[in-house]
């Protein structure tokens, strides 16, 4: 039976529907039977998938789109004041809801999994969803990204764990009150949110303070994380297991094999080998593998090797080194990285994907201006590991162009760290561009968290011409 959904739930109206953590909350209440409206700025593939769900969705933003009888206005942090559908919302006396605390509202009874840190937690939460599924648990879940086999970013099941992303970006992770917490990394980033690593770990540690007694922390290798576990560890009714292929892990990696678009992984866990296979190449994503079982293992009673088994059902999820296509003898794979340290990660998986005999192509499209301010050199320094880059202008997202910020800061740290790389401008010049510096055997990587996705497609049809 589905959980009952919050009254003021029963007629929620989202702004900016379509967009990834949005969408996934209005699939979910839909799912249990709530009568979802939205609206947002452009048809997609999103909006006709809700609409088969029986969400009425509006295109463009319009004070007309909010029903009077709506019970609750939904936002995200991205949604200015001046929108007209939340003036509207404003005069009619509709409350507006933040679209965490939506979602906290979602996993209220249920065993939830929130995955957070500054990168992987799109694919630590998909493998997670799958697993659970592959092992008969029907979960709920909501993601940053459509699951390659359901094609879906969320659903709501009948079985007793819910698993979550936890988006520390606006601080909105510290609504959830989960019974296990991933923190894959803790790193700098939001520069418009927060202005020290001060700052990062005060947000970070208000969110495991609200893990359940009795719950779990998982953490992972990285530096940050691991400063975070130990800032917490006096807390006497929170476990902490590390993740990684340090001596002191719980659950630690003891061999990465890498096979071409796959990695074989080995982990030791409570003296036993457990050995799976993960769908994407690259040590960022083994660990991503190892924290996702940790995770399950603290949630479900059955043998650790066949929730470690489950894992090899797991088949990506959209922009995290995602395949595209192929076209004249070229691969073209998607890629959400927009931080340096996700391009390095997905930029060195790749490499070794290519081997020596092909080569690595990358069409970058940086994201935001503030993190372009503050990261724009090593973005450039990280572009070096590709064989050749177009660079695009900065998308700006949310945010108002910053004098003196473009494309051109990370241009030339690239260039100066040796790279090789063109600057185009002109999104529509991309195919062409990339089609006349492409030849049989190369794979092209689009990178960045804006709309330099649609660009595959593109490519792949010049490449074939």
């Amino acid at each position: 039976m589905a959980p009952a959904i919050p009254s003021a739930m029963d007629r929620p109206h989202f702004i900016g529907i379509g967009g990834a953590g949005m969408s996934g909350i209005a699939k979910i209440l839909a799912q249990r039977g709530a009568k979802v409206a939205g609206s947002d700025a452009r048809e997609s593939a999103t909006a006709e998938a809700l609409r088969a769900l029986g969400v009425t969705v509006h295109i463009g933003h319009d004070a007309s789109h909010v029903a009077e009888d709506a019970t609750a206005v939904v936002v995200s942090s991205a949604i200015r004041a001046d929108n007209p559908e939340l003036v509207r919302a404003a005069e009619l006396g509709i409350p507006v809801v933040h679209r965490s605390d939506a979602l906290a509202a979602l996993m209220g009874g249920t065993r939830s999994v929130a995955v957070a840190g500054t990168h992987g937690k799109t694919t630590t939460t998909s493998m997670l969803a799958v697993a659970l599924t592959e092992l008969g648990q029907d979960p709920s879940y909501a993601i940053g990204g459509d699951l390659a086999g359901p094609g879906t970013n969320a659903r709501h099941g009948e079985g007793a764990v819910f698993v979550a992303e936890a988006d520390e970006s606006d601080r909105s992770f510290q609504k959830y009150d989960p019974e296990v917490a991933v923190v894959l990394n803790v790193e700098l980033d939001h520069h418009a949110n927060y202005a020290s690593m001060d700052e990062i770990y005060e947000s970070f540690e208000a969110f495991v303070a609200r893990i359940r007694p009795g719950g779990t922390l998982v953490v992972g290798e990285h530096a940050g994380a691991r400063e975070l576990a130990r800032r917490v560890a006096s807390r006497p009714d929170l476990e902490i297991v590390r993740v990684g292929e340090s001596d002191d892990s719980d659950v630690r990696i003891v061999s990465l094999v890498a096979k071409g678009m796959t990695s074989e992984v080995t982990v030791l866990l409570d003296g036993s080998e457990l050995s799976f296979t993960v769908s994407v190449p690259g040590r960022h994503y083994a660990h991503n593998a190892a924290a996702a079982l940790a995770a399950a293992v603290r949630v479900l009673d059955l043998p650790t090797a066949e929730i470690a088994g489950a894992l090899t059902a797991y088949t990506g999820v959209g922009r995290r080194l995602q395949l595209k296509g192929e076209a004249a003898g070229v691969q073209v794979i998607d890629s959400y990285a927009h931080h340096p340290t996700e391009m390095t990660a997905d930029l060195e998986a790749m490499r070794a994907a290519a081997g020596d005999s092909s080569r690595l192509l990358v069409v970058f499209q940086p994201h935001l201006f503030s993190r372009t301010q503050e990261l724009g050199k090593e973005m450039g320094q990280a572009l070096a590991l590709a064989d050749a880059s177009v660079v695009l202008d900065i998308y700006p997202a949310r945010e108002d162009p910053v004098p003196g910020v473009t494309s051109a800061l990370i241009i030339d740290a690239a260039r100066a760290a040796g790279a090789d790389v063109t600057h185009v401008p002109d999104k529509d010049a991309v195919p062409g561009a990339v089609a006349g510096m492409a030849r049989p055997g190369d794979l092209v990587l689009t990178m960045g968290a804006g709309d330099v996705t649609d660009l595959g497609p593109r490519i792949l049809a010049r490449l074939s011409d």
